[in-house]
């Protein structure tokens, strides 16, 4: 498998910039919709890419962005949505909804190939919306694709310069001395963004990948305190970490849900009831996953000696 052209779908966010970057390393031309082309300026300077100012939602817009492509990356997802049975209108329209009018407008144009980016933990009976509608995205695709292929890729929660996960603990810990944390035995597996890129391009070449359901994490699984005591302490801090019985996590998550950009919200609570946690090979096609303390110190801190995270990985049993 060779392609050529690619719409990346998502692809000025986080880990669409990561795949992007390697797209135009391999000399792949990539087809970027955006809402506004002023936040891609990045992009921009990618050779082989075009920023394209588009709704990826409205059905013929979709259509004329995937006219003589070979392949389609969806990476679009939430994290918030209004509630609903048995998920919301947010996370319908993101995870389902969007996901149905990519396989069409495949078949629509002839574009044989698709990578998915869900979610590890999508469940039709989890306990989240999130959950419930990353399985439900998944389901419109292997129910609807007929000779589309398809490969679904399960990250866990993705880790990199610009993440909004390590980086917002990091951030927390400077301003506050007490982190009441809902949560805080939840166990993660967290993947390096440049190995959730790599698996995205790789996929695309291999013909193995068609069909393939592939969960991607990093080497080790720690709790959300460890995770938030190490990012802590790489930036001078050494916060006092509360754990939150899950009935009044859920209040402050409820009070942090009515803020303009909310950084917790109900639902992301109930998704930590089950451990994010791949249940086999971390990561696909025999590649070896980056450890978390091989490469946050880069960003979160000047130096880190070793004997500041050998008891992280004691405690993640490595």
């Amino acid at each position: 498998m060779n392609p050529q052209r690619v719409v990346l779908i998502g692809g000025t966010g986080f880990v669409g910039r990561a795949i992007a970057n390697r797209l135009a390393k391999a000399g792949i031309h990539a087809r970027i919709p955006t809402r506004r082309r002023s936040r891609a300026s990045d992009l921009l300077l990618l050779p082989n890419v075009d920023v394209i100012e588009a709704d990826c939602h409205d059905p013929a817009t979709l259509a004329r962005l995937l006219q003589g492509a070979d392949a389609v990356i969806n990476l679009v997802g939430v994290l918030h949505s209004r509630s609903g049975t048995p998920y919301g209108p947010d996370f319908a329209r993101a995870h389902v909804e969007l996901p149905s009018r990519i396989v069409a407008a495949c078949q629509l144009t002839g574009v044989n190939r698709l990578i998915h980016i869900s979610a590890l933990g999508a469940d039709a009976n989890g306990p989240s919306e999130y959950q419930r509608s990353k399985a439900a995205g998944e389901a419109a695709i292997r129910n609807n694709a007929g000779t589309l292929a398809w490969t679904l890729l399960r990250p866990s929660v993705i880790f990199g310069r610009e993440d909004r996960f390590l980086n917002l603990f990091a951030e927390l810990a400077q301003l506050f001395p007490i982190l009441p944390l809902g949560g805080a035995n939840a166990r993660f597996q967290p993947v390096y963004v440049e190995d959730v890129a790599e698996v995205a391009v790789r996929s695309l070449l291999e013909p193995c990948a068609i069909g393939q359901t592939w969960e991607l994490a990093g080497p080790s699984v720690y709790t959300l305190r460890q995770l938030v005591t190490y990012v802590a302490g790489l930036v001078g801090k050494h916060p006092l970490v509360i754990a939150l019985p899950e009935g009044l996590a859920l209040l402050q998550a409820g009070l942090m849900n009515l803020a303009p950009q909310p950084l917790m919200s109900p639902d992301n609570v109930r998704s930590m009831r089950v451990d994010n946690v791949a249940t086999g090979a971390p990561l696909p096609l025999g590649l070896t996953p980056t450890a978390l303390e091989a490469v946050v110190p880069r960003w979160l801190g000047e130096t880190m000696p070793r004997g500041r995270y050998n008891p992280l990985r004691r405690s993640a049993r490595r």
